[in-house]
C-alpha cells in the first residue's frame, strides 16, 4: 500500500474536529518524507486544515461553513502528551469560558510546570506560564480554581458578587478527598489564594480543618481582594478586604 494511501486510511478514522499531530499517524521515520507530502496534498484539498507547524485537523463542514475545532481541542497538542494531561488553559481565556469575564483574549495562557509552549493559532499567541503544580487529568479542574482565587482582583470586568457564588458552588460540590487536594495544592499558591480559600471554605462549615492554611499565613498581612463582608462574611477573619 502506498503510504498516501496509509495517511489517508489512518486520517479518514480520525474523528471530525479533532486536533492531530504526525506521531498520531504512527508513520514509520522511512516513510516521513513521503507522509508530509501526502499531508500537503491532503491540505491543498481541504481534506485537513494546518494549526501550527505539525498540527492538523479536520474541519467539520455544514451548510453555513467549516466548523473550527472549540479552542480546547485546537490547543490540545499542548494540554496533552498523548492521553496524559500536562497543561491546562489559564488566564482570561479560562475565565471567559466559566463565564466570569465577556472579554476575550488576545493571547492564551497555557499553565505547565514540565512543557515550555510557545506557538501562535492563526492570530492567537499562546505561551506557557508556568504551573505551581503538575497537572494531572485528575487534578487540572483544582487547579483552575486556584487560579481564579489567586487572580479574583485582576479578572476583567468580573461581578464579584457572582464570582464569590460560582466559587462557593463550585467548592460544595466537591468531594471531600478533592478538598483536602484543593488545600494542599492551595500551599503551593501566593498567600492571597491561600486566605481566599480559607475563607471560602469556612463559609461552607464543610467540617474540613482549615488550620493549615491560617497558619501558612502572615496574621499581619491584609489581603486586598475589593472582596467584602457583604460578599462573603468571613473574609475579615482571613484579612481579607
Amino acid at each position: 500500500m502506498k503510504i498516501s494511501e496509509k495517511v489517508s486510511r489512518k486520517i479518514n478514522k480520525i474523528p471530525v474536529g479533532t486536533t492531530f499531530k504526525y506521531q498520531h499517524l504512527c508513520i514509520p521515520n522511512e516513510e516521513y518524507g513521503a507522509a508530509t507530502k501526502a499531508i500537503e496534498r491532503l491540505i491543498a484539498k481541504k481534506i485537513i486544515k494546518r494549526i501550527s507547524t505539525g498540527v492538523f485537523y479536520k474541519p467539520k463542514k455544514t451548510v453555513f461553513g467549516e466548523l473550527k475545532p472549540r479552542e480546547e481541542e485546537l490547543l490540545r497538542p499542548y494540554l496533552f502528551n498523548g492521553d496524559k494531561r500536562i497543561a491546562y488553559m489559564t488566564g482570561t481565556a479560562l475565565y471567559n469560558r466559566m463565564g466570569l469575564t465577556i472579554q476575550v483574549p488576545k493571547d492564551i495562557k497555557v499553565s505547565s510546570k514540565v512543557k515550555e509552549i510557545r506557538t501562535q493559532i492563526g492570530n492567537v499567541k499562546v505561551r506557557r506560564v508556568k504551573s505551581y503544580i503538575n497537572v494531572t487529568n485528575d487534578n487540572f479542574h483544582l487547579l483552575e480554581i486556584l487560579d481564579v482565587l489567586k487572580d479574583f482582583k485582576k479578572i476583567p470586568d468580573l461581578d464579584k458578587a457572582m464570582a464569590v457564588a460560582y466559587l462557593l458552588n463550585f467548592i460544595k460540590g466537591l468531594k471531600q478527598k478533592d478538598i483536602l487536594q484543593l488545600i494542599k495544592y492551595a500551599l503551593e499558591y501566593p498567600p492571597r489564594t491561600r486566605a481566599f480559600l480559607g475563607a471560602i471554605l469556612e463559609k461552607l462549615k464543610n467540617g474540613q480543618d482549615i488550620s493549615q492554611l491560617k497558619q501558612s499565613l502572615n496574621p499581619l498581612t491584609v489581603y486586598d481582594l475589593g472582596i467584602y463582608k457583604q460578599l462573603l462574611s468571613t473574609v475579615t477573619k482571613w484579612n481579607i478586604k
